[in-house]
Parts: structure tokens; C-alpha cells; sequence
């Protein structure tokens, strides 16, 4: 059990009060106890602190005039917190062995110290860097080269000739690289078109869990470095997200679509195929982009809540838009005041 004092060491920050005081975890302000350590991220969240028991607070410096206990000081609490999560961290170790019910084919090619847990499956000729983690019934297809500390979590599907960088993360059940959904319309019917690329994934990329990255027709799929994705998010084939873009859940990304750097995609958002988004990008939740994004910034989301009378009566009226505007537009010709597209605000 680290210390106050070991673990402002560990993260190079200054602290207050007793540096002998143990830190059995990390806990919510509502649910902290004298043994944890708690944090503020933001401002608006210091008029809770006076109702925590937490033995120490990871704080901001120009805040500890609100605090009279223990303190870690961080001029990011919140990075902090995530640092200090890393010390925490309760997942079970990696075995470092080929489980004997893990099915490795012979021309797989493994580094030092790789765990491959029971019931997962290499293919032939993939290759698994140093410390690579496959787990329980995941499945790694021909060729796949995976990147040193890169861990495979249990029911993950990495299809044939896939490249993932290092430090990954690729969560339960979700599958990179099966086929995009190309196909071409004839008289006969749909006529499959084969998705002849694959993926590349950079390092430190985070897929979660049940999201899909399609790989390719004819250009690869390609996640850069840092990219975060969240659970139940589709990635259409050919498209490329930036570095250090994150999307969260249920999100989707169609096919050739091109998402600069630092971008944020909240949650059920919907981007259509063949769209540039430039660097950092916000868009808002259920935001439905129809066309390329050239200018940084947030953009909206989708209707807000409100309460069901005040909805359904606005989508009552939603059918009579057509015929209100040329109601206004009469009016405003009977009164001599009529709207042109081009007049200026």
C-alpha cells in the first residue's frame, strides 16, 4: 500500500500534510473514506469538499485554501487521477505462456514473454511482438503482425494480414478487419465486392469493446496513433482517423471518410462516406455530418431533451415547416419586407 509521500514521489508532485499517510485506493468524494484518495477536477466541484471523508485530495494549487487535509498538487488534477489510476490498477498479470488449450499454428512467430490464454487461435505466419497478451478465445488471423505490449482481450477478432502498432489496447469482441461493406448493384442482385486492403492501427490506439474497424477495397483502413475509440463504434472501410482522435460510443464512420487530429466525435454521431473533417473538430452527440468539416471547432448536436408534451408538439408541427415558410413569405411580400436569400445580418 503506497504512501502520500511515495506517491507524490512517483508522480513528481508537491504534497501537503503527513507523507506517511497509506493510500489503500482511489474513491469518488461521495464515497471516499480516510483511507482513500479522492480528486477535484474542476472548479464547480469544490463545494463538495467540505462533505468528503477522504484522507487526501488530488487538487489544483490555487485550491487548497478549501481543503485542510492531505493533498497531491497538480496543476491537472484530472491527469493526474489518471496517472495515479495507473498505480492502482487491480487487472490480472499477463501468465507469460501459451496456454495448453490456446491453438498456435507452428508458423506463427512469438516474442519474449507473450501470454496466449486458453482457447485463443494465431494463424499461420502471424507475428506477435514482445509482451503481446492474447486472451481467452480471441482470434489472430494469417499474416497479422501485432506491436510489443499490445493486449488482445478475450473474444477479440483480428482478421488476416492486419497490422497493429504497439501498446494497444483492442477490447472484448471486437473485430478488426473483416470485410467493408462494399457491394455493387446489378439486375442479377448485390454483387460483393472483395476488400482486398486491410487495417493498420498505430500505437497506443484503444478500440473498445464490440466496435468494429472494417478493413479496405482497395485502401487500407488506417487508426493513427493515440486514437481512441469507444465500445459499439463502426469504422468504415477505407477510412482514416487522426491522431489522438477520440469517438465515443455508437458512433459511425463511413466508408473513405478522412478525421484529422484531436478531433472529438461524441456518441451517436453519424458521418457520411467520403467527408474530409479537419483538425480538431468537436461534434455534439447524435451530430449528423452530411458534408467535409474544413474549420476546427464544435459543432452541434442532435435534439436536446425536453420534455414528450413540448417534443411532440414540435414534431407535430415538423410536416407544416413547408407551409408555414410560404405563409411567411406571402406576409412578408403583402408588407414589403421580403427575406432574399442573400440579405446580410
Amino acid at each position: 500500500m503506497p504512501t502520500l509521500g511515495e506517491l507524490a514521489s512517483r508522480l513528481e508532485l508537491e504534497f501537503l500534510g503527513d507523507s506517511a499517510m497509506p493510500i489503500k485506493g482511489i474513491a469518488s468524494l461521495d464515497t471516499a473514506g480516510p483511507e482513500h484518495l479522492s480528486f477535484v477536477s474542476e472548479k464547480k466541484h469544490l463545494r463538495r469538499v467540505a462533505d468528503t471523508r477522504a484522507g487526501a485530495l488530488i487538487l489544483h494549487p490555487d485550491w487548497v485554501d478549501r481543503w485542510s487535509g492531505g493533498a497531491l498538487l497538480s496543476p491537472a488534477p484530472y491527469v493526474a487521477y489518471a496517472h495515479v489510476s495507473r498505480i492502482f490498477d487491480n487487472h490480472p498479470a499477463a501468465s507469460r505462456r501459451v496456454h495448453e488449450k490456446a491453438l498456435v499454428a507452428a508458423s506463427a512467430q512469438l516474442g519474449e514473454g507473450v501470454t496466449v490464454d486458453v482457447g485463443a487461435c494465431v494463424e499461420a505466419g502471424a507475428v506477435l511482438g514482445d509482451r503481446v497478451w492474447i486472451g481467452a478465445g480471441a482470434y489472430v488471423g494469417h499474416g497479422t503482425k501485432i506491436g510489443d505490449d499490445t493486449e488482445v482481450k478475450p473474444g477479440a477478432v483480428i482478421c488476416h494480414q492486419v497490422e497493429i502498432g504497439q501498446r494497444c489496447t483492442i477490447h472484448p469482441n471486437a473485430t478488426i478487419g473483416a470485410d467493408g461493406f462494399g457491394f455493387a448493384p446489378s439486375a442479377q442482385g448485390w454483387i460483393k465486392i472483395e476488400q482486398l486492403a486491410s487495417v493498420i492501427l498505430g500505437d497506443d490506439v484503444q478500440i473498445g469493446a464490440n466496435s468494429a474497424v472494417d478493413r479496405g477495397a482497395l485502401e487500407d483502413t488506417v487508426i493513427e496513433d493515440g486514437a481512441i475509440i469507444d465500445n459499439m463504434v463502426q469504422i468504415g472501410h477505407g477510412a482514416r482517423v487522426g491522431a489522438q482522435t477520440a469517438i465515443a460510443g455508437q458512433a459511425g464512420v463511413s466508408g473513405s471518410t478522412q478525421i484529422g487530429a484531436r478531433c472529438v466525435i461524441a456518441g451517436q454521431a453519424g458521418i457520411a462516406g467520403h467527408l474530409t473533417i479537419a483538425d480538431g473538430v468537436h461534434i455534439g452527440g447524435q451530430g449528423r455530418v452530411a458534408s467535409s468539416v474544413t474549420e476546427p471547432g464544435h459543432y452541434t448536436s442532435g435534439a436536446p431533451l425536453q420534455p414528450l408534451k413540448t417534443w411532440l408538439r414540435n414534431a407535430s408541427r415538423f410536416t407544416e415547416l413547408d407551409q408555414l415558410a410560404k405563409r411567411i413569405a406571402a406576409l412578408e411580400k403583402a408588407a414589403g419586407t421580403e427575406h432574399h436569400e442573400d440579405d446580410k445580418a
